[in-house]
């Protein structure tokens, strides 16, 4: 048998099939993506922050340690609020003569029993940060600290703005 004569176009098909045949993936390109994605997400979760609010001013504070991620309570001027959804107006609260502020309390209650930000067993206390300006009353402070109480979050922390420690 004769080898037949193969056109130009067929010449071309077959070498093209020749050099496309073992394609494999490019895992190089792959890698890289994979890699910047890692350093992202490893820079972004590196520390916990606070939300901001420009109608509250800090404390300072030279503490150490980090505080975990709980319930966030924050006092402004005008209202208190739990993880940003207004509960309670401080006008409100300010004249009334009840030691405990029942929309926080129901606010807490409804966290607690739905596991939003539960961090322990029903029997211990909950984890809980207050953030409220560093000049708030401290009628309304006490309100606050018994209704937390009054809900089982024991575990208070008052955020505040850390600064470096003065040579002592």
């Amino acid at each position: 048998m004769s080898k037949a004569k193969l056109s130009g176009r067929s010449k071309r098909m077959s070498s093209f099939e020749g050099l496309h045949k073992h394609g494999g993936l490019n895992l190089v390109s792959l890698m890289d993506i994979f890699t910047i994605l890692v350093f992202f997400l490893l820079v972004s979760s590196g520390s916990q922050q606070l939300p901001s609010s420009k109608d509250i001013t800090l404390p300072t504070s030279v503490a150490d340690k980090v505080p975990q991620e709980t319930l966030i309570i924050s006092i402004t001027d005008s209202a208190v609020l739990v993880q940003g959804k207004k509960v309670v107006d401080i006008a409100s609260i300010q004249d009334s003569d009840e030691i405990l502020i029942d929309e926080l309390v129901t606010e807490l209650n409804f966290r607690t029993e739905n596991r939003l930000y539960a961090q322990a067993e029903p029997t211990e206390g909950q984890a809980i940060t207050i953030m409220g300006d560093e000049n708030i009353p401290y009628q309304l402070l006490r309100k606050i600290l018994a209704s937390c109480r009054q809900t089982n979050y024991t575990k208070i922390a008052f955020a505040a703005v850390q600064t470096a420690k003065g040579k002592g």
